[in-house]
């Protein structure tokens, strides 16, 4: 049964149990509503897809997002802008207080903007997660697809601009050093606003909809679940746990539990992201052939070092390309920004697993009641424990007795030191004097000495 067969089995579970439930009857004025109420991010997008086939299943009209946002990533604000631009049925915008940064430019794509009383819509600058301004790469391409997008619904180009770099000027809109914010009034004013509304029911009343059917999205269980889970956060976890259960599992292997725990964690990463068409067939191939090069570099041929440099590259590959929008190997709709922040993830999550497996998890194992997984005893050359020396030649001219017969393989005593030798076919009685003549693999090859 492949991967993609489970998926849907899955999904069809869901269905016969009501969870995935999305049949509508259609209306001959219908208007779907869709809720942005927090930073825009793979969920919304995620979300949003639903939506519009909820909305296109219903027959509607009319789509309208009921947002609220200080904004968040530009990939995603990105993907929801040509979603709506593209839409075959008109989308209209109520911003219900912000429309900030990435919310500015998902409402600028709209072709009707509304607002409630005290919104603001603007303050578009790109910002890192330390809250700094980005560089300027990053500066210059949100500003293109602001003016762009302005240029497609009518609306003045400079002012999208404006709301993203502070240097633009506008004579009686807005000066050099201040990023513009626009308020309802203004907003209106110059054409970024079609009106201002208390509330949806008023905003229908505007557009001629008040009698219109209206269906509000609800996401489902499943469809939660499957938000949560390509959050890069909860992405990142997983990550740690698929590298730490592989690690352990090589370390030890036959324990079972880290790779069932690793093998779990890598079901749900790919599974949600396979879903949504992010994770290809070949991207998932990817990272198994690295997980497999990583294991033949460490148990099968170590130290050369091939295979375990190819098996990194193709883990980070796979599990980077798995959470970007991707069709095939087409990666046209997929920015530098979007490959940057899923490589950034893989790179921090193997980083603390990392740290995790040398420093916290070995003290955790020592301890309670996963101490039971961890050797403590210890061999002693006293008590009959030795190692296998790398370098048996040195002992060979030298002089021992048996120390257990030789039939023809058994122990010897060299110096006091117990250690595994065979005889040249004799059988050698123990206490016999013998001497090494040569080594064959990890024993010595001992004849009586005479």
């Amino acid at each position: 049964m492949s991967f993609k067969h489970l998926i849907n089995i899955c999904v069809l579970i869901g269905i016969v149990f009501g969870y995935t439930n999305n049949s509508f009857a259609t209306d001959s004025n219908t208007v779907f509503v869709f809720q942005i109420a927090d930073e825009i991010a793979e969920p919304i997008w995620h979300n949003l897809q639903i939506a519009e086939e909820q909305a296109k299943e219903a027959g509607a009209t009319t789509f309208i997002i009921n947002l609220n946002t200080y904004g968040g990533g530009i990939i995603m604000a990105d993907s929801i802008r040509t979603s709506i631009l593209r839409s075959d049925i008109p989308v209209y915008v109520l911003i219900n207080n912000n429309a900030a940064s990435a919310g500015a430019l998902i409402s600028i794509a709209c072709s009707k903007i509304f607002m409630t009383p005290g919104s603001t819509i603007g303050a578009a600058t790109v910002v890192t997660q330390a809250g700094e301004p980005a560089i300027d790469k990053y500066q210059s391409y949100f500003r293109s697809k602001m003016r762009a997008t302005a240029e497609v619904t009518g609306r003045d180009p400079d002012i999208a601009e404006a709301m993203v770099d502070q240097d633009i000027e506008i004579e009686g809109i807005t000066k050099k050093g201040k990023l513009l914010t626009f308020t309802v009034t203004e907003a209106i004013r110059n054409g970024y606003c079609d009106g201002e509304v208390k509330d949806l029911q008023e905003l229908l009343s505007k557009v001629h909809l008040s009698d219109a059917k209206i269906i509000h999205y609800q996401p489902t269980p499943v469809n939660l679940l499957i938000s949560l889970l390509i959050n890069p956060a909860v992405s990142g976890v997983l990550i740690m746990i698929m590298l730490g259960g592989i690690y352990f599992e090589l370390q030890s292997p036959g324990i079972g539990f880290p790779i069932a725990a690793s093998g779990i964690a890598a079901l749900i990463f790919f599974a949600p992201h396979y879903l949504q068409g992010m994770a290809e067939n070949w991207e998932i191939i990817l990272f198994v052939v690295g997980v497999l090069l990583l294991a033949a570099e460490i148990l099968v041929i170590p130290g050369t070092g091939i295979a375990g440099i190819l098996g990194f590259i193709f883990v980070i590959t796979g599990l980077t390309l798995s959470m970007i929008e991707n069709v095939q190997f087409d990666f046209s709709r997929v920015s530098l920004t979007g490959i940057y922040t899923s490589f950034s993830v893989v790179i921090f999550s193997m980083l603390v697993s990392t740290i995790l497996m040398f420093i916290l998890l070995p003290k955790l194992l020592e301890s309670g009641r996963m101490g039971v997984m961890v050797l403590k005893a210890q061999q002693n050359i006293q008590d009959g424990f030795i190692g296998v020396e790398t370098n048996l030649n040195q002992f060979i001219g030298q002089y021992g007795t048996v120390a257990s017969d030789l039939r023809p393989s058994g122990k010897v005593l060299i110096n006091n030191i117990p250690m595994d030798a065979s005889s040249l076919g004799a059988y050698i009685e123990k206490g016999i004097p013998i001497i090494v003549v040569g080594t064959e693999g990890p024993q010595l090859i001992v004849k009586k000495h005479t």
